[in-house]
């Protein structure tokens, strides 16, 4: 008998731990001893600078209608039937290739590796300036990334390869459009894969405390690969919830309870 209950004791003494609590759950906690009823973020806002595999949306219309034929011949060829769609934009739009380079109609190539969008604007209307027209004070060139592209993998509802049409999406966003973290995911380090000219590094933040909104890592970046890996007491198999812990024990302890009066009959 005193095994059954060194056994029960082990098993409770697992399963307590491996229960997953509030902490684990909740977004942004103020982890501060300091108790505020509002508490002010200072947000990293630098501008995104253009990688190789962006895909560029540019636009140029002008306000002269003799001009607005001549600048139609800069514009790509887009399909009707398609248009606005994901695929649209990856067939008319401009892909960064890998020196840095968008092909532009009529102008050729266009070095836009490292730029901002505001910068690739200034870029475009001085090639056209140089080249083709003498005044741009009627030319309006637009400048944007064609949808926030980005992937989701391990604890989360729904994995894969997912786009967004705004101009900026922070890691919480990002993952509720994947359907969110699982409760057996771990919240508090996320590691998010980024993209740079030099190759790609691994960078972690801890979604559960509220300063990771100052983190570099807080607003996704185009190409941006963010894994959510399971809590490890996903591994001990105790439930998500407390009613399914209590079935988990019941159940192991009937087992140990079998186990033991079988034995005794032998």
């Amino acid at each position: 008998m005193k095994q059954i209950q060194f056994y029960i004791i082990i098993i409770l003494s697992l399963l307590s731990s491996s229960c997953i609590t509030n902490k684990d759950l909740v977004y942004l906690q103020d982890k501060s001893t300091s108790v505020s009823d509002s508490i002010q973020i200072q947000e990293l806002n630098k501008p995104y600078r253009v990688q190789v595999n962006d895909i560029l949306s540019i636009d140029i219309k002008s306000t002269d209608s003799e001009l607005e034929k001549l600048v139609a011949i800069f514009q790509p060829t887009v399909n009707t039937a398609n248009a606005g769609s994901q695929q649209a934009l990856y067939f008319s739009g401009f892909t960064v290739d890998l020196h840095g380079n968008i092909k532009f109609p009529i102008l050729g190539n266009i070095n836009v590796l490292g730029f901002t969008t505001d910068e690739i604007v200034e870029k475009v209307k001085q090639s056209l300036l140089d080249n083709y027209l003498k005044d741009i004070s009627q030319i309006f060139v637009t400048v944007k990334l064609a949808g926030l592209r980005y992937t989701v993998t391990g604890e989360v509802k729904s994995t894969g390869v997912l786009t967004l049409f705004q101009d900026r999406v922070n890691i919480i966003e990002a993952l509720a459009n994947a359907g969110d973290i699982r409760a057996t995911g771990d919240r508090t380090d996320v590691m998010v894969i980024r993209q740079y000219p030099n190759g790609q590094k691994i960078h972690h933040i801890d979604l559960t405390d509220i300063s990771s909104m100052k983190s570099p890592y807080y607003y996704i970046q185009p190409n941006d690969m963010i894994l959510v890996k399971p809590l490890k007491r996903k591994a001990i198999g105790a439930g998500e919830t407390a009613t399914q812990t209590i079935t988990t024990i019941a159940s192991i302890f009937s087992v140990i309870v079998s186990t033991y009066f079988l034995a005794r009959n032998l």
